[in-house]
């Protein structure tokens, strides 16, 4: 008898092949049998007219402190993600030096828009080096497993310190340091070293993060490091400024150590590369022995505009920044005054010096670019449904029109604002990018952007509209399956995921395809000290289930954590796959 038997389903296998009706069998936390009328199981789940799909494997958020308290892991594991790779972008909190930790909130706040409070309530801070962040890692059981990457951010802080300033130049000294901590890192088991050189990621303070401006001599040293240990992926984010030659170093980083080297392809108004030629330029290391690999989003990166989340269309009102520090009810009651309201719209706005001023002007008037969020808003709105069109319809201004949005529902409205990846008004751009073998789906940032976005639902959104609903060309589900299961496990050297066959891990999805849909997002203030995150959960979820035990039904934990920490590459039980 089996432990765990998942009854007449689709199988979509992860490998990309046609998908087919059978049984899956779990025995432990591997898949031991994949056929047609498998014996009984202690458990069984009827996945009849149901698809059947390995666990999503999610190589780009930013749980690193989540991590350290949260078992649950949502939102990520509320969209079938079964495990999630953190550490990215250069930020997180190992090495860290006790007069550190400040600092490395202050940055992690500013760049992924998690609140500081939530972080320094919740982090034990019980480890100094990366090896000891990875132990406390393992002292929390939780639903998906974990992986990392050794972040320069925090490398460069502890070895630094107070000379961490952008700009800021190691010494040779400096450069080997940094070096052997990385080394150290993936030695305990990292799977990789990010960095992050874009003018958008800075401190809550306004300062560029670490790596900014770090040499081409600096970040070369640093993969040499992982080279000499023989795995990992070097992760980037950047603005990739002509001067800087970034695929350059890139391909000769790859050549060298023979590593992966990954970075965020994006339509990007802090890219001064076109996003057809980065992919280009990618194309051209590849060509000559390189191995780059573009991260593409599945829609437009944006932010999700709110009275109380992290920015509105109206955050630079001197009517608004007179409430903005009042309890929320307080709020509510001036935003539902006739007068205030209409004195806030009449106001000019008031810009704050910024070296992003032109897209602070976009946040507050960009209606012929900022969306309604409908009950059934697909994230692939055309010029027409725009703020801006649907006020001109209503006979109203812009501003009044997005106002009163913003007021319903309690004044829990929402706009949508796509500022990245939407620069044609729709995704046909991704379509051939999702049929490319150097690229990989990524760029959800769960755990991160908090009062802003919740990428995190790409997995559903993936399956609901690429799939499913997309009025325009669409992805097949065993390509797409193959791209957010297969592909991203991979490009990690995670070879025990990712596929539905024996000797795998029994990480599945038991999905119904007619019923997958997006819910509507909210604010919730659950995180510690009582910090706030936009969550946003699925219908269609029948059962998650990771290495063997059923962790989700319905969308509801069910209880069991058996998610742990991933410790460098991992193999297939081959043994058992041969049987």
């Amino acid at each position: 008898m089996f432990d765990l038997v998942i009854r007449g389903g689709t199988v979509v296998d992860g490998s990309g092949g046609t998908p087919f009706v059978a049984d899956v069998a779990v025995d432990g936390d591997r898949i031991v049998a994949v056929g047609e009328n498998l014996g009984a199981g202690r458990d069984e789940i009827d996945a009849s007219g149901k698809i059947v799909t390995p666990g999503f494997v999610d190589v780009h958020t930013h749980y690193d402190g989540q991590a350290t308290w949260d078992a649950e892991m949502a939102p990520s594991s509320w969209h079938g993600v079964t495990t999630v790779v953190m550490g990215n972008c250069g930020v997180g909190f190992a090495p860290a030096k006790p007069d550190r930790h400040e600092w490395l909130i202050s940055l992690m706040e500013g760049v992924e828009d998690i609140p500081g409070t939530a972080l320094a309530e919740g982090m034990a801070w019980d480890w100094e080096t990366f090896p000891e962040y990875m132990d406390a890692l393992e002292k929390l059981p939780r639903t998906v497993d974990v992986a990392c990457h050794v972040p320069h951010g925090a490398v460069r802080a502890y070895v630094l310190g107070d000379r961490e300033k952008p700009g800021a130049i190691p010494t040779e000294a400096d450069i080997a340091e940094m070096s052997r901590i990385v080394e150290e890192g993936i030695r305990a088991g990292a799977l990789g070293f990010s960095t992050s050189r874009t003018v958008l990621h800075k401190s809550i303070d306004g300062e560029l993060v670490p790596g900014t401006t770090a040499t081409a001599e600096e970040l070369i040293a640093i993969g040499r490091a992982m080279g000499r240990v023989g795995y990992g992926v070097f992760e980037m984010a950047s603005d990739l400024k002509r001067e800087w030659n970034e695929f350059q170093w890139m391909g000769d980083l790859s050549r060298e150590t023979g590593l992966p080297v990954t970075f965020a392809a994006l339509q990007s108004i802090a890219k001064e590369l076109p996003l057809e030629e980065q992919i280009e330029e990618m194309r051209r290391q590849n060509a000559t022995g390189a191995n780059i690999v573009a991260q593409i989003a599945l829609r437009g990166n944006g932010i999700i505009m709110a009275w109380q989340g992290t920015v509105h269309p109206f955050r630079f009102k001197p009517a608004w920044n007179e409430i903005i520090d009042l309890p929320w009810e307080q709020q509510l009651a001036k935003l539902r005054d006739p007068a205030f309201k209409a004195r806030m719209i009449a106001e000019k706005n008031v810009w704050p010096e910024s070296d992003i001023i032109d897209f602070l002007k976009i946040v507050a008037l960009g209606w012929p670019v900022q969306f309604e969020m409908d009950p059934d808003f697909n994230y692939e709105p055309k010029m027409d449904e725009s703020i801006m069109a649907r006020a001109t319809a209503a006979g109203v201004s812009p501003d009044e029109y997005a106002y009163n949005l913003l007021m319903k529902d309690e004044g829990k409205g929402f706009i949508y604002f796509p500022i990245l990846n939407y620069r044609d008004g729709n995704l046909n751009f991704l379509e051939d990018l999702q049929h490319a073998d150097d690229t990989v789906n990524s760029l959800s940032d769960g755990g991160a952007h908090c009062g802003t976005i919740c990428d995190a639902a790409s997995p559903t959104f993936m399956l609901q509209h690429w799939v499913r609903d997309r009025a325009g060309k669409r992805i097949a589900l065993e390509h797409a399956v193959k791209r957010q299961c297969r592909d991203t496990a991979l490009l990690y050297g995670l070879e025990d995921r990712g596929v539905l066959a024996p000797g795998y891990l029994a990480d599945l999805n038991v999905i119904d395809m007619d019923a997958i849909k997006l819910g509507k997002p909210w604010l919730a203030f659950d995180l510690p000290a009582g910090g706030k995150r936009l969550l946003q959960k699925a219908d269609g979820y029948v059962a998650t289930i990771k290495s063997g035990e059923v962790t989700f039904r319905d969308g509801a934990m069910q209880g069991p954590t058996p998610g742990g920490v991933i410790r460098g590459p991992q193999r297939v039980e081959m043994a058992m796959a041969a049987e």
